[in-house]
């Protein structure tokens, strides 16, 4: 599917307006942008972790997943963000848990409103920005 982006939550990876492709697929890695389906809406998030692994977020907002910290560079400041879930965090069965770049404004797993990913959920894999032709290429 061809979609675009909405909202700030994936800057500086995804701006709005954005217009991205992204491909259908069941295997998603770790830093992988996806896009999935949330009351009818498509929301665009990165993959932090998968099914029983556990999720920590310090209070300088330093991410780690089984203990180990996340390299992150592509976000441009740590925040802890909006968290009302009990860390450290494990992820369900059949569940991604995703967090927006731009971790300050980003309503995510971090959050019970939107919690974990289903794999029926899931729209793609955000793989290739189309639009601006300015930016035009991969999106890592």
């Amino acid at each position: 599917p061809v979609l675009q982006i909405y909202g700030t939550s994936m800057t500086p990876t995804l701006s709005e307006g954005n217009i991205v492709l992204s491909l259908k697929t069941t295997q998603f890695e770790s830093g992988d942008v996806i896009a999935f389906y949330y009351n009818n809406k498509i929301l665009v998030k990165r993959v932090i972790a998968h099914p029983g692994e556990w999720v920590d977020i310090d209070e300088d907002g330093s991410v780690y997943v089984n203990n180990v910290e996340l390299d992150e560079p592509y976000i441009d400041g740590k925040a802890f963000g909006d968290c009302n879930i009990t860390l450290p965090y494990q992820v369900p069965e059949s569940r991604l848990f995703v967090m927006g770049d731009h971790r300050n404004v980003s309503v995510d797993s971090r959050s019970s409103t939107i919690g974990c990913v289903a794999e029926e959920q899931i729209v793609g894999k955000i793989v290739f920005r189309v639009w601006p032709l300015t930016q035009f290429g991969y999106v890592n």
